[in-house]
C-alpha cells in the first residue's frame, strides 16, 4: 500500500478521538479490524524498509494488545519476504483475544513463532521494531517493561515504533517514566497531538502517516470538541506576503515600536528591532536607554534609536508606531514599569515577551490586540505555578493562559502551541534544540510585530511569525546547531519572507 500523503495531515487528534475513529470505520462502515491491522502493518514495513534498506535482520518486541497484534504481522510479512526475523513477547501471545489474536495466528502461519522476551533478545539485529504499547497506555512504566524500554534505548540498533513510541502520552506529549526513543514512527488513522510537542519530537523520529484507507465520512462522523488543533506548516500561511508594488515606499509597511534595553540589556531590543526590520517592516524605532540610543545607532543605523527616559519622551513615538513589541531587554525596574503602564494605555497591537511579561503578573490586564510569547518558565509565573506544571500538559497550559490572556498566545518550547484569539490551538513542529541560546526569543517578538506592522492580522502574523523563526533557525541549523546564536537567523529571516 502506497503512503498517499506526501506530507503529514494537519489535523490533530487525541487518543480518545483516534479511538473512536477506529470504532466508527470498525461499527459503522463495516471494515474489519483486522484489516486495518493488517494495512497498518504493512505500511510500517514498507517505511522500514525505505529507512533502512539495508537492514536484513528485523528483531520485534511485542507487548499484549492490538500494537503487538501489529507487530506480528509486520513480523509475518517480512519472514514471509526472507528477511531474517526475531520476535518476542511481555505478554503470553496465547492469552490474546480478538484480532491480535489473529495476528498471531498470522505470524505462526508465516513459519515464525514468538519466544519469550530475554537480556539476550537485543543482541542480535539490524533494526529493532517496538510494538510494546500503543495509544492507550495512560500510567507509569516502570518494572520489567520499564528495564526492557531502557535495553532498548541503550543498544546502538536503530529502533521503529508502531503508532506511537512506547511510553510516550500521545495527549500530553510526556514520557511516563521511561519511554522508548525512535528513529522512525509509522502512525495511523489520525495524527496523534502528543507526536508534537514535548517529549513528543525528540522521541519519535522520523513520523511517517497513513490513513489506512479509512473513508473521509469517518472523520465526518467524529464528535470534534469546539476546540481545534492543527499543525502549522509554512507554505500554508505565507500567502499574505505577496509581490511589492512597484511603486511602494516605506510608509505602506508600517512603523514598529520595540520598547526595551535597560542598562546592560541593549542586545535584547536591538535583535527584536532588526528582526521586524527582516520580515519587512517599512519603519522601526527603538524606545531604549539615552545611554543606550548612540550606540545602536552606530551599530544598526536603519534602526531609529530614541533615547526615552520619561513618558513625555516616549508618547511622541507610540503615535507614529502602528504596533509595539515590549519586553526585550526591559528589565524590572521603575523605568521599566513606567514605561509599559504607558504602552499598555494604548489601544496599539502588542507583542508582549520576556520582563513585559514577568511585570504583566503584577498586573489585571489583559486585552484581545496583545500577543503574549512565554516560555515555560514565564508561563508559570504569569499562572502561578511552576514550569514542571506547565510541561506535564502543554495543552492544558495554553488552554489557562489564553483564559487569562484573550489574545494569541505562544507557548515556546519544542512544539511550540499557539492559541488563537477564538482559542483554537496550533502548533509549529519545525525549530531544533540550537534555538537554545540567548535572543532567540527576541527574534520573534520582533518578527511578529514586524508581520503586523505590514497589515497582517494578529492572528496569522502570529502562526506566520512562528513558523518562520523556526523554519529560519532550521537553516541555521545546517552549520550545526551546536553555537549558533540568535542573529544567524537574520539573513534566513529575509530569504523566507521573499520566497
Amino acid at each position: 500500500m502506497p503512503n498517499k500523503h506526501t506530507r503529514l495531515p494537519v489535523t490533530l487528534y487525541s487518543a480518545e478521538q483516534v479511538r473512536e475513529l477506529d470504532r466508527i470505520a470498525i461499527e459503522d462502515f463495516k471494515i474489519l479490524g483486522y484489516t486495518l491491522m493488517h494495512r497498518a502493518a504493512l505500511f510500517s514495513y514498507q517505511k522500514l524498509k525505505e529507512k533502512w534498506p539495508n537492514a536484513n535482520s528485523i528483531t520485534v518486541i511485542c507487548g499484549g494488545g492490538n500494537n503487538a497484534g501489529d507487530g506480528y504481522v509486520l513480523a509475518g510479512l517480512a519472514k514471509e519476504e526472507g528477511k531474517n526475523v526475531s520476535v518476542y513477547h511481555l505478554f503470553d501471545p496465547a492469552s490474546m483475544k480478538g484480532d491480535a489474536a489473529k495476528a498471531y495466528k498470522y505470524l505462526l502461519a508465516s513459519g515464525l513463532k514468538s519466544s519469550p522476551y530475554s537480556t539476550e533478545s537485543l543482541k542480535n539485529g539490524d533494526v529493532i521494531v517496538d510494538a510494546i504499547f500503543g495509544t492507550g497506555l495512560d500510567r507509569n512504566i516502570e518494572g520489567e517493561f520499564a528495564d526492557v524500554i531502557n535495553m532498548i534505548n541503550s543498544t546502538s540498533t536503530p529502533v521503529m515504533s508502531i503508532d506511537i513510541p512506547s511510553g510516550l502520552n500521545a495527549d500530553t506529549g510526556n514520557i511516563m517514566n521511561v519511554a522508548v526513543k525512535a528513529e522512525l514512527t509509522s502512525t495511523f488513522i489520525g495524527l496523534k497531538k502528543g507526536l508534537f510537542t514535548a517529549d513528543g519530537l525528540e522521541y519519535s523520529g522520523e513520523i511517517k502517516f497513513n490513513d489506512l484507507d479509512v473513508p473521509k465520512e469517518v472523520y465526518e462522523q467524529l464528535n470534534q470538541d469546539n476546540q481545534s488543533i492543527s499543525r502549522l506548516e509554512l507554505e500554508d500561511l505565507d500567502n499574505v506576503l505577496k509581490p511589492r508594488q512597484k511603486n511602494s515606499h516605506k510608509g505602506y509597511f508600517g512603523h514598529v515600536l520595540v520598547v526595551g534595553g535597560d542598562e546592560g540589556y541593549l542586545g535584547a531590543a536591538r535583535m527584536a528591532a532588526e528582526a521586524a526590520a527582516r520580515v519587512g517592516a517599512g519603519l522601526v524605532s527603538v524606545a531604549t536607554r539615552k545611554s543606550h540610543a548612540s550606540l545602536l545607532s552606530t551599530v544598526r543605523p536603519e534602526l531609529m534609536s530614541h533615547g526615552v527616559e520619561t513618558l513625555d519622551e516616549l508618547m511622541p513615538l507610540i503615535k507614529k508606531a502602528n504596533v509595539i513589541a515590549i519586553g526585550p531587554g526591559l528589565g524590572q525596574s521603575e523605568w521599566a514599569k513606567l514605561l509599559l503602564a504607558r504602552v499598555f494605555e494604548s489601544e496599539l497591537s502588542l507583542v508582549i515577551d520576556a520582563d513585559a511579561l514577568n511585570l504583566l503578573t503584577e498586573e489585571e490586564q489583559s486585552s484581545p490586540n496583545w500577543i503574549i510569547t512565554p516560555h515555560p518558565g514565564e508561563a508559570a509565573r504569569l499562572l502561578k505555578t511552576d514550569s514542571k506544571t506547565i510541561q506535564a500538559d502543554r495543552f492544558q497550559s495554553i488552554n489557562k493562559l489564553h483564559e487569562n490572556y484573550p489574545g494569541p498566545v505562544v507557548l515556546k518550547g519544542s512544539g511550540t502551541l499557539i492559541a488563537d484569539t477564538e482559542g483554537d490551538l496550533f502548533i509549529c513542529d519545525a525549530g531544533n534544540p540550537g534555538m537554545s541560546s540567548g535572543g532567540m526569543g527576541d527574534v520573534l517578538t520582533g518578527v511578529i510585530a514586524g508581520l503586523i506592522a505590514q497589515g497582517i492580522g494578529i492572528n496569522h502574523a502570529t502562526k506566520l511569525g512562528v513558523c518562520i523563526h523556526a523554519n529560519a533557525a532550521d537553516r541555521a541549523a545546517q552549520s550545526g546547531e551546536r553555537g549558533m546564536m540568535a542573529l544567524d537567523l537574520m539573513p534566513h529571516l529575509r530569504n523566507l519572507v521573499n520566497q
